[in-house]
């Protein structure tokens, strides 16, 4: 038994949502998952964590359900993530990352949930003219993904402003890799994660690996980014909940990465190191509105909570990211 309260896990079947309800698990968290299953998967919930399998924006549903449990706190994970779709499809982005955000969050209020955790994303600074960024760089999103994301950080301002719930936003830079005991991991079938897609590559699932540009302004041409074990983002994700619950009158919009970063090229090396095996390489143009450089400053969730990363590691990222790969290979054989 835990004397602790139940969190509700929006999007508990996809990819950081499973590992968050891990984090939350092993923290000693009660937990009930909401998810649609339309790119989640049933099994990446644990067999004795309750599964909602509803819309979270159908209220009837989400509120019988916050009811129920007696929920004390909301992470949200539910949404669209894919940038290129946002920009050919934008009103499908601001229907489910915006609008079916402002119901959840409704539904919260309504239902005197008091914490709400969201998952947010470095797209809401645009092309930073700096990098490392800062959260109180300029907020300018280059497609409508980064503006639904930013809309939903807006909205959480005001309601906590208005109502008796507080909030963390948390800015997730490039996510990668997998639960370290290979519980859960990446399952999305054409992601466009580049380190799944080279892990993906060397398991001979793909014929190459597209790198998109190589004349950018960094040190050997290709884009610069900050990779974050997915495991260390849950971790923060836990004590983004505590934090919250200690000082219900504080909210938190905090940068989630390790304030360095790889290049394209500097990651194919590391896949090819792990595997002691070389993926073909493919040069293609570079993609509309990629910054060259995108490094979190992160120093302001070092400062607030007591965030520790336990696999700041390259080579470990793609280790777990392969290991997970071939376990996918066991759960659903091509």
């Amino acid at each position: 038994m835990t004397d602790k309260p139940t969190i509700l896990v929006t999007g508990g079947a996809g990819y950081i949502g499973s590992h968050a309800v891990l984090a939350l698990r092993d923290a000693g968290w009660p937990v009930v998952v909401v998810d649609n299953l339309t790119t989640g998967f049933r099994f990446a919930v644990p067999d004795d964590v309750t599964l909602v399998e509803a819309d979270i924006a159908d209220q009837p549903v989400i509120e019988a359900a916050l009811r129920e449990h007696k929920v004390a706190g909301i992470l949200h994970f539910a949404g669209s993530i894919i940038v290129p779709e946002s920009v050919e499809n934008p009103l499908k982005y601001y229907h489910n990352n915006t609008a079916k955000s402002r119901s959840l969050i409704e539904s919260a209020v309504r239902c005197g949930v008091k914490h709400f955790i969201f998952s947010s994303t470095a797209a809401t600074y645009g092309v930073p003219e700096v990098s490392p960024v800062r959260e109180d760089s300029p907020k300018l999103p280059i497609n409508p993904y980064g503006m639904s994301k930013l809309m939903t950080e807006i909205m959480l301002t005001d309601v906590a402003a208005a109502h008796p719930i507080n909030f963390c936003a948390l800015r997730y830079f490039n996510v990668a890799g997998a639960d370290p005991q290979t519980r859960t991991g990446q399952s999305t079938a054409g992601a466009t994660h580049l380190i799944k897609v080279a892990v993906e590559a060397a398991l001979g699932k793909r014929s190459h690996v597209s790198i998109f540009g190589t004349d950018f302004d960094t040190p050997d041409g290709t884009g610069v980014r900050d990779y974050i074990h997915v495991s260390d983002l849950a971790a923060a994700h836990v004590l983004a909940l505590e934090a919250l619950m200690a000082d219900p009158d504080r909210n938190h919009i905090l940068n989630c990465g390790y304030g360095r970063g790889f290049s394209v090229a500097e990651v194919l090396d590391a896949v090819d190191r792990v595997t002691n095996e070389k993926i073909d390489r493919r040069v293609e143009g570079r993609r509309a509105g990629d910054p060259p450089s995108l490094i979190s400053d992160n120093r302001e969730i070092l400062a607030r909570f007591p965030w520790k990363p336990a696999y700041a590691d390259l080579d470990v990222i793609v280790d777990h990211a392969l290991a997970w790969e071939r376990k996918l290979t066991e759960l659903r054989p091509a």
